[in-house]
């Protein structure tokens, strides 16, 4: 694993985004602009119109169409991968051999394969590698950590999440596409929650799931369900239905003193229940999501800080979802994607 501080003596990362799309209006692309010792300095994006334009909306000096022009920009220091998840291993190894960090969209990759040979490239390199799971350093997220560390709830005894969501409805698009996403939403939004209870509880064991697509007309699992157990052997499931009438985003972690529950997507207070009564822990998302944890990523890079969320961190949630959805893809350590023939069909 490198070494933090790949910057140390720097007074600023200097920033290039592959990829400057709709992730980076708002949640991500200003969070390079505004985060302390931080600037955006390039962007690129296959279309140059939509490109320039990128930049003279947001300030940024230089556009791109071309990946790997940017890349070999030398006054980028670090590279932000916002594209497609199919073509995150890709583009993340140009930038290990262009000898700079890179800092992934989630998920980061489409399996397991795939992450580790981005782990092993940048690990080869001695540069560092960081993924956005973002709820890492949100507010709401880290009053559950701060729950557990004081032992409010106790000894936790369980740990449920479901998700559920119409998408059954929703128009086809890159997210429902294997090649492109690596699976259908479950990759995309179930990877969430997977990370915070990573976070929350170190690495998750005895995965165990199947998945299926039971009311949707691609091709793609609608339903996922799995099983776990944390280090500590707290056991736990989750559930994801993508073809429900209903919406539903709840999680639920319980133990002997007290319960906590609250929506990952959502941005309500944190409802904490004791004998004591209902608590409710309000903390609001800053304007920019995906900030406080590019703050972090800065901070590592310049030596002044850790960043929470790296390659070696992702990789553990995408081995999880591939445990969840290996059967219903007849395995996942291939390309997968290029055969959609041998997928469980509805009904098997």
């Amino acid at each position: 694993m490198a070494k933090h501080g790949h910057l140390s003596g720097r007074a600023s990362v200097r920033w290039g985004i592959l990829g400057c799309g709709d992730v980076t209006e708002v949640k991500s692309g200003p969070g390079f602009q505004k985060a302390a010792g931080s600037q955006l300095v390039a962007v690129m994006r296959r279309n140059a119109e939509k490109a320039a334009d990128y930049a003279r909306r947001h300030g940024v000096p230089r556009w791109y169409d071309d990946a790997a022009a940017l890349i070999a920009d030398p006054e980028v220091d670090a590279v932000y991968i916002a594209t497609l998840p199919g073509t995150h291993a890709a583009y993340a190894l140009q930038v290990a051999a262009a000898g700079k960090p890179a800092y992934v969209e989630k998920p980061m990759a489409r399996s397991t394969g795939e992450c580790d040979r981005m782990v092993a490239a940048f690990a080869a390199a001695d540069l560092p590698l960081f993924v956005a799971y973002y709820r890492r350093r949100l507010p709401r997220f880290l009053a559950v950590a701060e729950m557990l560390e004081r032992g409010l709830l106790g000894a936790v005894t369980g740990i449920t999440y479901r998700l559920a969501a119409p998408h059954h409805q929703a128009p086809a698009g890159w997210r429902l596409e294997a090649e492109s996403a690596g699976a259908g939403h479950f990759l995309d939004v179930g990877s969430h929650a997977l990370d915070l209870l990573d976070f929350w509880f170190g690495p998750l064991r005895h995965v165990a799931g199947s998945a299926a697509n039971l009311g949707s007309p691609y091709a793609v699992e609608d339903a996922v369900t799995l099983s776990f157990s944390t280090s500590a052997g707290i056991p736990g499931a989750m559930a994801c239905n993508f073809a429900s009438a209903v919406k539903d985003d709840t999680l639920r972690i319980t133990g002997t003193l007290g319960e906590v529950s609250l929506s990952v997507y959502g941005s309500e207070p944190v409802r904490l229940e004791t004998a004591a009564g209902v608590e409710h822990w309000d903390r609001p998302n800053p304007p920019h999501v995906a900030q406080p944890l590019i703050q972090s990523v800065v901070d590592d890079l310049l030596g002044r800080g850790v960043c929470p969320s790296t390659g070696e961190s992702a990789r553990r949630t995408t081995q999880v979802m591939d445990q969840a959805l290996a059967s219903f893809y007849g395995r996942r350590d291939d390309a997968f994607w290029s055969r959609p023939d041998t997928w469980r069909k509805r009904g098997t």
